[in-house]
């Protein structure tokens, strides 16, 4: 076998954000009422919530912003358009979010089963997530995926983010291996296919087609494609 360590990515690789934060998201606001305080539509603060999430995301990666900012300032720019000040719900919500999420179970198709096939196959897995520490062990926990996993990096155990090259060299450090030995599986670009690239590590892009400058060794559209190139 070419590889002898398979990293992967966790959210929106294995574990669906996607479903599990709309599902979250739904749940609180109907929770907290949010109709009643001028927010009519779900899926208006849903979108809303979205741009504002993926921006504070990216502007933490680039440690612009640190954790405890990023998970207040998501909620209060969002509730800012609507014309609602108000700490107190953004941090409720924040705290309420952070219990909730990662109790959601929902898993990408073929998940399970590309799991079982690699662990049949004696291939140590392993995970480098930027998420947080406690959040992800949870959301692994409940999705019933820990167990495949002898390593979990995150980038608040390494103390760096993808695509720094440290968090890289933390996680093959930990696995006891090497770039030449290693692929890396992920769902963003310039995020876990340009990190595996600055450590000479193969990649697996998984995700849509899209244009450019960061070319993966691989591309797939569905999990069960792992099948065919290991």
């Amino acid at each position: 076998m070419k590889y002898k360590h398979i990293f992967f990515d966790l959210d929106h690789t294995l574990w669906d954000f996607e479903t599990n934060a709309t599902q979250t998201l739904q749940r609180l606001y109907e929770l907290n009422t949010l109709c009643d305080r001028g927010i009519s539509s779900f899926d208006d603060f849903y979108a809303r919530y979205s741009v504002h999430n993926e921006r504070l995301w990216d502007r933490f990666r680039k440690g612009f912003i640190n954790r405890k900012e990023l998970r207040f300032k998501r909620f209060w720019l969002t509730f800012l358009e609507y014309k609602i000040a108000d700490d107190k719900l953004c941090n409720l919500m924040s705290e309420q979010f952070l219990e909730l999420l990662p109790t959601q179970t929902a898993l990408f198709p073929y998940a399970i089963e590309v799991l079982d096939y690699l662990a049949a196959k004696n291939y140590p897995l392993h995970l480098i997530t930027n998420g947080f520490e406690e959040t992800q062990h949870l959301k692994m926990k409940h999705a019933g995926i820990h167990h495949y996993f002898t390593h979990v990096i995150t980038s608040e155990s390494a103390g760096s983010l993808k695509p720094h090259r440290e968090i890289f060299d933390y996680a093959m450090a930990k696995a006891g291996t090497t770039a030449a030995e290693s692929i890396m599986i992920g769902d963003t670009l310039d995020v876990d296919i340009l990190g595996a690239q600055n450590v000479g590590m193969d990649q697996v892009y998984f995700g849509p087609a899209k244009a450019s400058p960061v070319v993966p060794t691989y591309s797939i559209a569905c999990l069960s494609e792992l099948k065919k190139i290991l």
